[in-house]
């Protein structure tokens, strides 16, 4: 296996492993530990953007090395590859600068803690909403990075098999 091609599956490793922990253990423990929900929304919301700015820094760092490592490639497996890569990139880039801004723009109308707000209030709602797009947008990134590690991996396994 090449060095390069080893380098590329360490990154997606590190950026699906700190997915991984935020997602199960950071923001379950951050909500059942800290003194009020509140905080426990900054620390999460601090600690997703890092794994935001860091799946598109990652992200666009393995599209971008897809075209300098494309010998002996199979040209079908090598767009699967640089399209799973584009969808965590565009994930990560969306859930930060799309849902993330508008949840804080959401935050800055409410003007106190969300959980003083009513459930049926028209914002919370919003905000309950903009809560599952997020989810659902870092897991399709976490999708993404798994089926783009394995094509990786497959590649390095043939790679040595030459």
């Amino acid at each position: 296996m090449n060095l390069l091609l080893s380098f590329r599956i360490l990154l997606l490793v590190l950026w699906l492993g700190a997915a991984c922990f935020f997602s199960f253990v950071v923001a379950p423990s951050a909500f059942s530990v800290l003194p009020s929900r509140e905080l426990a929304g900054l620390v999460v919301n601090r600690t997703l953007m890092i794994v935001n700015y860091s799946g598109l820094i990652i992200g666009l760092t393995l599209l971008a090395s897809s075209y300098v490592s494309r010998q002996n490639v199979d040209r079908i497996k090598l767009w699967l590859e640089q399209g799973l890569l584009l969808l965590l990139t565009a994930a990560c880039a969306f859930g930060q600068f799309v849902i993330a801004a508008k949840l804080s723009d959401l935050r800055g109308q409410i003007g106190r803690p969300i959980d003083e707000v009513g459930t049926n209030d028209p914002l919370r709602t919003a905000f309950n909403d903009l809560h599952g797009y997020s989810v659902t947008i870092l897991m399709t990134a976490m999708i993404a990075a798994v089926a783009a590690f394995f094509l990786l991996v497959r590649r390095a396994r043939n790679t040595n098999n030459l």
